[in-house]
């Protein structure tokens, strides 16, 4: 991945830091790795719109997961994510933490595009690329590059000319020297990511494919180029050279998992602006293609109905799906939620209970479940339905905005507080967090051992607040 200065007239994102020292003098560690990819996703957080949907979440975080085991590096931790943003972007910061927008799932036509992107920012990762490239870049300290790279992100919002003149304004580097660099790395990523797609069971002939999309894609977009194509330049040759490795890999049929098709047809209905467009376009496929994919039109129209509180036709359609396909959470999730959507928490609650019984620990339906528990008044089993999916899961914001929750509505105003300092924390709402949990420790009264757990916790925040106001002297920015 090229990284990219911040746009022009762009200010510096405020990005807190762990304390690592200069890394370019010497090897990072992997701990020190992992709090720095830590600090930039909690940053990114609270620039951009991170999905939260636990079905989007688990389908991005599984696909990666496939493709790392036949990675050069199958032990190093990763985290995947999709950002709700239209540009077409994908992007790899320090600590394995990979972003994949919207805009560019939507614009893939099979699941093995997709996974040639993600095959492609894996390979940056195994391969050092990121790091390799800081260094290069008049020897800044990493911590400086990393707050360059999230604003790159996030400059990628106000569109790819002002992230194109970021590139030439680049501090100290020499130009020429740059896109050679970059080249050299993407063609290395290119070779990488094919083995790896080709490894996990997926079509190398896809990457190729994708690119050439990408491209052609310009032309209707008046001329603007998309993000992805300025941070990874895509020319013909790199076009004829993918296509001719890919050749070497042999055919064979690679279809489309069900669960890629149904998160797609999420993802459209919750991007659009419009409910319309986005049920005219169900509406052209519904009776067009495969049954399967005609199945999956008729889940983005129920989706589309629920969102307008139109339940019963919602639920009429979803019904169907289940009893088609008694192994898909999506479309029994969905019920439920069309079931809540219709105020009918217990038919909901009772419909979740079914689906964790046929899908333990499935993310969407226990939080689901935990919110229809709370509004069948039952709280103490929320709290503890939550507490127990968090012991195996990785925490989120939703998550613990729900646990809090659970806890106002048992009067418990400490652990309430708790939580959601924790919410905001995962935000990068460093100060949200440290009032909440100073409400927290005025709510705890003479509770020792909380009391503990709560000024350990503040004092850990503040370190790093401290830390990151004494790079901020060093930075030039």
């Amino acid at each position: 991945m090229a990284i990219l200065p911040s746009p022009a007239g762009a200010a510096m994102p405020n990005i807190e830091l762990p304390e690592i020292g200069d890394p370019t003098h010497g090897i990072m560690t992997n701990l020190q790795e992992q709090e720095l990819g830590e600090a930039f996703y909690r940053s990114l957080h609270s620039q951009v719109k991170i999905s939260t949907d636990p079905e989007i979440r688990d389908y991005i975080q599984s696909l990666g997961n496939r493709l790392t085991i036949n990675s050069d590096n199958p032990s190093q931790p990763y985290t995947f994510f999709v950002v709700m943003e239209p540009v077409i972007n994908a992007f790899a910061g320090p600590g394995g933490f990979i972003g994949v927008n919207s805009g560019l799932i939507l614009l893939t036509e099979q699941e093995s595009e997709l996974a040639s992107v993600m095959a492609h920012e894996i390979s940056h990762v195994t391969q050092r690329h990121l790091f390799q490239t800081f260094q290069a870049a008049s020897r800044m300290a990493i911590p400086m590059a990393i707050g360059m790279l999230l604003a790159a992100v996030v400059g990628a919002k106000a569109g790819g000319n002002g992230a194109l003149a970021g590139i030439m304004a680049a501090q100290g580097m020499n130009a020429q020297y740059q896109i050679n660099f970059t080249r050299d790395n993407e063609a290395e990523a290119d070779r990488v990511g094919m083995q790896v797609l080709s490894k996990s069971e997926f079509d190398p002939r896809a990457m190729p494919e994708f690119f050439e999309r990408m491209q052609q894609s310009t032309r209707f977009v008046g001329g603007k180029i998309p993000e992805f194509l300025l941070t990874h330049p895509v020319t013909t040759s790199r076009i004829s050279d993918t296509r001719d490795r890919a050749e070497h890999f042999p055919f064979r049929q690679y279809p489309d998992s069900l669960t890629y098709q149904i998160i797609k047809a999420k993802l459209r209905v919750q991007s659009s602006p419009n409910p319309k467009s986005a049920l005219e376009h169900f509406k052209n496929h519904e009776n067009r293609g495969t049954q399967q994919q005609q199945d999956v039109a008729e889940y983005g129209i129920a989706l589309i109905h629920s969102r307008a509180r139109e339940t019963e036709m919602a639920k009429a359609i979803l019904q169907k799906l289940v009893q088609r396909y008694p192994n898909q959470p999506q479309f029994m999730n969905a019920l439920a939620e069309a079931e809540m959507d219709g105020k009918n928490f217990v038919k909901a609650a009772q419909i979740y209970e079914l689906g964790l019984q046929r899908f333990p620990q499935n993310g969407a339906m226990t939080m689901n479940y935990a919110r229809a528990l709370l509004n069948t008044h039952q709280q103490a089993k929320a709290r503890q339905t939550l507490h127990d999916y968090l012991r195996h899961h990785t925490p989120d914001p939703d998550l613990y905005e729900l646990l809090a929750e659970s806890y106002s509505k048992l009067g418990d105003e400490a652990e309430y507080h708790r939580y959601y300092a924790e919410g905001y924390y995962l935000l990068g709402q460093t100060q949200e967090a440290l009032l909440q949990l100073q409400l927290a420790k005025n709510a705890a009264g003479g509770n020792y051992y909380l009391n503990s757990i709560l000024d350990e916790r503040i004092e850990t925040i503040r370190n790093e607040q401290r830390e990151n106001k004494e790079k901020e002297k060093d930075s030039p920015f």
